[in-house]
């Protein structure tokens, strides 16, 4: 009981600090769909847009999820009428790229270097952006945010307009908060009940996979479990504490940066109607295939620095 009182605890605070982000930026997009400002920024950067196979207005989520967090890129899905594939490179976009400034904090705490995190990041998600688009013909058909009610009118003066933003602002973190209450709970009895741990255990030969040592697999379900920014301070403690060497660290975060919050980040793009389960198979398979080669290489340049004989100057 004590552990559902406190995971409830989180989940509520964890809903009122998200909701604090998604109300106001979801309103503020809508008020913005009705003035000069918002269709000038589209085209301008509309061409740019087209290489990923969106539309202009598409960056609004792409830079709110960047500069902010993911509930905040969602807020911008749903202030916008995108269709079912544009959502879908959306998310799988900002899965690899979003709350930059913290997460990349985050990296920097672990040992990993900038040019890595950034590199990695904005790679994969131009990347996956660029190849769904080209492979994926159809999802043309308007998405259908869960619970959201669709507006069949347009607004007509500030108030309505307004009014359309709460409306959909309040529609979000309804619909949020039936995910992460839960959420927090279940993390809660996992960490209580020591699971965590265990499963760090059991993951421990499975690192060897992606060339780590079995030393990383607690910074290693730390992130896929609970995240990189919510799973911030277990990752340092298990760096600090388990030795994980520099190389490892590395590595671990090259693997979670492509996949990191499993549960989490697929469970909140449900309510935006797209196939999660393609998503979730996308970040796996990049994140075991990315780390996979980038350990091999690192391996054999280490190899190849040994094997070069020392000689006398």
């Amino acid at each position: 009981m004590e552990t559902f009182k406190n995971g409830l605890k989180v989940g509520l605070k964890t809903t009122w600090t998200l909701g604090k982000i998604i109300f106001p930026i979801t309103i503020l997009v809508v008020i913005l769909q009705h003035t000069p400002i918002l269709p000038w920024i589209i085209d301008l950067i509309s061409p740019l847009m087209g290489i990923f196979g969106l539309s202009g207005e598409a960056a609004i989520p792409l830079v709110l999820g960047n500069a902010l967090n993911l509930y905040a890129g969602i807020a911008g899905i749903l202030s916008l009428d995108l269709t079912v594939k544009e959502v879908f490179i959306i998310a799988v976009m900002l899965s690899f790229a979003h709350n930059i400034f913290i997460e990349t904090g985050v990296a920097l705490k672990v040992g990993v270097k900038l040019w890595i995190v950034l590199v990695v990041r904005y790679g994969l998600a131009a990347l996956s952006g660029i190849i769904i688009n080209l492979l994926w013909q159809g999802g043309n058909e308007t998405a259908k945010y869960g619970m959201a009610p669709k507006v069949e009118t347009i607004p007509d003066g500030w108030m309505e307009i307004v009014m359309v933003g709460v409306q959909k602002a309040s529609f979000g973190v309804l619909q949020l908060a039936l995910i992460v209450i839960p959420l927090m709970i279940v993390v809660q009895y996992l960490k209580d009940l020591n699971y965590l741990q265990k499963f760090s255990d059991k993951l421990a030969p499975f690192t060897r996979v992606i060339g780590v040592q079995p030393n990383a697999s607690m910074t290693l379900v730390a992130g896929l479990v609970i995240g990189l920014a919510y799973g911030a301070g277990i990752m340092i403690q298990a760096v600090q504490e388990d030795g994980v060497s520099k190389k490892d660290a590395t590595l671990v975060f090259i693997f979670l940066v492509a996949c990191h919050a499993v549960i989490e980040d697929t469970l909140l793009f449900v309510p935006l109607g797209i196939p999660v389960l393609p998503l979730l198979i996308i970040r796996l398979i990049t994140a075991f295939v990315l780390t996979i080669i980038v350990a091999t290489v690192w391996r054999r340049s280490e190899q190849q620095k040994k094997e070069v004989p020392v000689t006398d100057g």
